[in-house]
């Protein structure tokens, strides 16, 4: 894998970054820092770093999320979106990629990027929203 300094430049603007960024986003970001970036070239960078596992594409949001955990390429990937903030967080769940193999396998499909997207409030968005009221509304428990 070759990382060259564009490339370098995108991941690093992703990994500082709580929030998936748009290519474009992306390209405002590296110019203040530096020299501005055509925005096909960060495309490309941005497909480079998909395909090599070091980002992945958030669909709904038609951004980009650097990787920050190691799993296979037939591991299901589950972000987790706050619709007030924009944090996103990756977590990993066994049972659901055991869960999805099964039902994909049972109907003949093979996925080629298994990665569920579910949208909701942070913690700290429903903190923020009423203390342990917001949260006992959101389903949390509260002690």
């Amino acid at each position: 894998m070759r990382l060259t300094p564009l490339r370098r430049r995108v991941i690093g603007a992703l990994a500082n970054s709580h929030v998936p960024l748009g290519a474009y986003e992306l390209v405002e970001r590296l110019g203040a820092a530096g020299d501005k970036p055509p925005p096909m070239s960060v495309y490309r960078a941005l497909d480079f770093l998909v395909a090599e596992g070091l980002a992945h594409r958030i669909e709904s949001r038609n951004a980009f999320i650097a990787c920050g955990r190691e799993h296979g390429a037939d591991d299901v990937v589950v972000f987790l979106i706050c619709e007030r903030c924009g944090a996103t967080q990756e977590v990993a769940s066994h049972a659901i990629g055991r869960d999805l193999a099964w039902a994909t396998r049972a109907a003949g499909f093979t996925p080629r990027n298994p990665v569920i997207e579910i949208a909701g409030t942070c913690a700290r968005c429903t903190a923020k929203a009423g203390g342990t009221a917001g949260m006992a509304k959101a389903g949390l428990e509260v002690d």
